[in-house]
C-alpha cells in the first residue's frame, strides 16, 4: 500500500494591511478580548471574580486531578518513549545536516531562564522547607514534620514536581512543534503541530481555537511565575532597605505590586524589542552566571555534605518512588478534616497546582524551546530539554534547600527561615548566614538575588510577549510591531497586577488551574500526532519517499 509524503502547507489567513497586518486577525483579536475581559473583572469586580474562579477550580481539582496526573505521567513516558525509539532519537529537528544556531551554554542558559528560572529562586528554598514541615506521610502519622525522618520523603516530593514530569510537558510541546515547523516547514504555531490529526482543517476555526487557547494559557501560565516572582522582588526590595512595599506578613502592598510591575514589565518590553538574539540571549547569559555565584555560595559556605547527601539519595528515593507518585490519585471522603480529605487537599495545593502551572506554561516555553533547538535531534532535544535541567533543578534544592533544612534542624535558625514567606526565606537564609559576619555581605546578597530574580523575571515576561506574538502572527518569527509587544506587555503586567490585588496568588493559581486544562487536551493530541508522524515517516523512509522540506515534496498529505 503506497504511502503520500507528509502535509508540508497550511496556510493560515494574515492580514494584508492595517494595525494587524501579518497577524491572524480572529486568533488575536479574540485572545485580546478574553485577557482584556479577565483584567476590567478582576480589577473592577475582585470580590465576585476571585468568587467564580474559586468555585470553578474547586470543581475542577475535584473532576479533574486524576486527568493532569495521569497526562503528565504520559508525557514523561511519550519523550524517553521517543529519545531511546531508534526511528525517533536520530531524527534533526530540522532539515538533514542543519545545525544548532546556540552554543551548548546559551541554549542551556535560554532553557534554564526561561522554564524554572524565576521559580528557583522562590521555590529551591521555600518547597523543601514546606514539605519537610507537611506532606502526605506527615499525614498518614508516617513520619515526623520537621523531623530528621522526614527530610527523604520532603526531597521526593520537591523533585516529582520539579523533574522529569515538568519538564516532559515542555518537551512535548517543544518536540512537536521544532518537528512539524523546521522539518515539514509549517507555520511555527501551536495548530501545526496537530496536522497529522487533523490536517488542511487547521487553517480555518478549529486552528484558530486551538492557538486561542495556547495564548490564553500561556498569559496565565506566566502571569503564575510572575506573581511569585513579584512577591519575592518586593520582598527583596524590602530586605535591601526600600520601605513600605510589603505588609507586616511579608505580602507586596498595591504600591510594591505596581513599582514591581512598572520596573519588571518596562525592562522586558524593551528587551522583546530587541528579540531573541540579543535581549534574551544575553539576559539568559548574565543570570546564568549570576544563579552559578549564589549556588556556588551555598554548596561551599552552605551544608556542604547535607545537600550531597539530598542530591543523591534524593535522586534514588525519586526514582524508587516515581512509578507509583505518578499514578496515585489520592480519593476523598469529603470528611472535612479526615485524613483522606486532607491528603486529597494536598495532591490539589501540590501536585494537580503544579501539573497545570507546567502545561499552561507548555505553550510558552514549548514554542521558545522549539525556536532555539533547531537543528538538533530528537535524542539530543529530550536530554538537553528533560534531563538536564531536572537535574539542575534537584542541585538547586538539594544544596539551597538543603542548606535551610540543615540550619533548621540543628537549631541555629531558630524558626528565622521557618517562619518567613515562601519569597523572602532565601535572603532570610542568607542574611542569618551572613549578617553575623557582616552586615554589608548580608546587604550585598541580598542585592545581588534581587538583581538575579529581576534578570530571570525579564527573560520570562519578554520571551513570553515574543511568543504570544509568534503564535498570533501565524508563526512568523520576524520581526513584530512595536504596538502589539506594547500591548501584550501591559496585559500581562494588568493580568498579573488584576489578579494579585483581587486575590493575591491564590487567585493567579486558580486562573491558571482553569487556563490550563483545555490545554492539556491540545497536549494530549500533540503525543499522539507527534508519534503518528513518527511512524509514518519511518514507513516514508522505507518506501524512498520525502519527509522533509529540503526534498522534492508532492502529492497530498496522508497521514
Amino acid at each position: 500500500m503506497s504511502i503520500e509524503p507528509p502535509l508540508t502547507d497550511l496556510p493560515i489567513k494574515t492580514a494584508n494591511s492595517g494595525f494587524y497586518r501579518g497577524f491572524s486577525v480572529n486568533v488575536t483579536v479574540i485572545s485580546k478580548i478574553i485577557i482584556s475581559a479577565l483584567v476590567v473583572w478582576c480589577i473592577v469586580w475582585p470580590t465576585q471574580a476571585g468568587t467564580v474562579l474559586g468555585n470553578w477550580n474547586t470543581a475542577i481539582l475535584a473532576q479533574f486531578a486524576a486527568w493532569y496526573i495521569w497526562v503528565v505521567t504520559a508525557f514523561v513516558i511519550v519523550c524517553i518513549g521517543l529519545a531511546i525509539w531508534p526511528t525517533a532519537g536520530r531524527l534533526n529537528l530540522g532539515v538533514e545536516g542543519e545545525k544548532p544556531e546556540f552554543t551548548n551554554f546559551s541554549w542551556f542558559s535560554m532553557m534554564f531562564g526561561a522554564g524554572i528560572g524565576v521559580g528557583m529562586l522562590t521555590w529551591a528554598v521555600a518547597e523543601p522547607v514546606a514539605h519537610f514541615q507537611n506532606n502526605p506521610s506527615v499525614i498518614q502519622g508516617l513520619t515526623t514534620a520537621q523531623g530528621a525522618d522526614n527530610v527523604r520523603t520532603a526531597y521526593v516530593w520537591s523533585y516529582l514536581h520539579w523533574g522529569l514530569g515538568a519538564w516532559a510537558c515542555y518537551a512535548v510541546a517543544g518536540l512537536a512543534l521544532a518537528f512539524f515547523s523546521y522539518r515539514r516547514g509549517l507555520p511555527l504555531t501551536i495548530r501545526s503541530s496537530l496536522t497529522p490529526l487533523f490536517g488542511k482543517s487547521l487553517s480555518g476555526p478549529l486552528g484558530h481555537i486551538i492557538d486561542i487557547v495556547a495564548v490564553v494559557a500561556t498569559i496565565l501560565g506566566v502571569a503564575q511565575t510572575l506573581g511569585f516572582g513579584v512577591e519575592q522582588f518586593v520582598a527583596g526590595l524590602t530586605r535591601i532597605g526600600i520601605s513600605g512595599l510589603a505588609l507586616e506578613d511579608g505580602s507586596a502592598t498595591t504600591l510594591g505590586i505596581v513599582i514591581a510591575l512598572l520596573v519588571i514589565m518596562g525592562a522586558s518590553t524593551l528587551s522583546a524589542l530587541s528579540g531573541v538574539g540579543k535581549g534574551i540571549k544575553w539576559l539568559s547569559n548574565i543570570n546564568m552566571v549570576l544563579s552559578i555565584f549564589l549556588l556556588s555560595f551555598f554548596i561551599i559556605f552552605g551544608a556542604t555534605w547535607f545537600g550531597a547527601s539530598a542530591f543523591f539519595i534524593g535522586i534514588w528515593d525519586y526514582l524508587v518512588a516515581l512509578p507509583w507518585l505518578s499514578f496515585n490519585v489520592y480519593a476523598s471522603d469529603g470528611v472535612e478534616g479526615s485524613e483522606a480529605f486532607l491528603l486529597t487537599q494536598w495532591q490539589g495545593w501540590w501536585p494537580v497546582f503544579y501539573w497545570a502551572w507546567w502545561i499552561a506554561f507548555a505553550p510558552f516555553v514549548g514554542l521558545f524551546l522549539a525556536r532555539i533547538s533547531r537543528g538538533r535531534t530528537i535524542r539530543e532535544f529530550v536530554l538537553g530539554a528533560m534531563i538536564v535541567p531536572s537535574l539542575m533543578c534537584f542541585v538547586w534544592f538539594a544544596w539551597a534547600g538543603g542548606t535551610a533544612i540543615d540550619l533548621e534542624l540543628n537549631g541555629d535558625a531558630n524558626g528565622v527561615i521557618l517562619g518567613a514567606a515562601n519569597g523572602d526565606k532565601i535572603f532570610a537564609m542568607t542574611e542569618f548566614m551572613l549578617a553575623p559576619i557582616a552586615e554589608i555581605l548580608a546587604w550585598g546578597m541580598a542585592v545581588i538575588i534581587v538583581v538575579l530574580l529581576m534578570t530571570f523575571l525579564v527573560t520570562s515576561a519578554d520571551s513570553a510577549v515574543l511568543i504570544v506574538n509568534t503564535i498570533n502572527a501565524a508563526g512568523d518569527e520576524g520581526p513584530k510591531a512595536r504596538p502589539h509587544i506594547l500591548f501584550w506587555g501591559a496585559a500581562l503586567a494588568l493580568v498579573v497586577g488584576g489578579l494579585l490585588i483581587s486575590g493575591g496568588t491564590g487567585a493567579i493559581q486558580t486562573a491558571m488551574v482553569i487556563g490550563a486544562l483545555p490545554f492539556s487536551i491540545v497536549m494530549a493530541l500533540m503525543c499522539l500526532a507527534l508519534i503518528k508522524a513518527i511512524f509514518n515517516d519511518g514507513r516514508r523512509e522505507a518506501a524512498g519517499v520525502p519527509t522533509t522540506i529540503d526534498q522534492d515534496m508532492a502529492g497530498s498529505p496522508a497521514e
